[in-house]
């Protein structure tokens, strides 16, 4: 069993930055890749970020979000993080870790481990 817990959403303007944490207990960390996807209200649920297991050594993320989001993990904190710059009205919606040891559960979001969300508000 894998415990998923996000932090650090909030309300930022256009144009700022926030990291949202996932801090993740019960099983051994770093066996498990992890990713981020997100739902804003009446849309489908879709993926932000992905990073394997170990050492992260690769990253995924959606082609809409590349250069502004970034994926990391800290695994002696048995933490992964989502970095968000440049953030848009259109980045608002509900954050949410997940994880697997399979990478391509996490991207399809048909892993077996969630968070319970945080929300990100972008707005003036």
């Amino acid at each position: 069993q894998v415990r998923l817990v996000e932090s650090g959403g909030g309300l930022v303007q256009p144009g700022g930055s926030l990291r949202l944490s996932c801090a993740a207990s019960g099983s051994i960390f770093s066996m498990y890749a992890m990713g981020w996807h997100r739902q804003a209200p009446g849309k489908q649920r879709e993926l932000v970020a992905a990073i394997t297991p170990g050492g992260g050594g690769i990253t995924k993320y959606a082609d809409s979000l590349k250069g502004r989001f970034t994926i990391f993990r800290d695994n002696a904190k048995n933490t992964v993080y989502l970095q968000m710059a440049s953030l848009k009205s259109e980045d608002t919606a509900v954050y949410y870790c997940n994880a697997d040891k399979v990478l391509l559960r996490v991207l399809g979001g048909r892993s077996d481990y969630w968070g319970q969300g945080t929300q990100v508000t972008v707005s003036s």
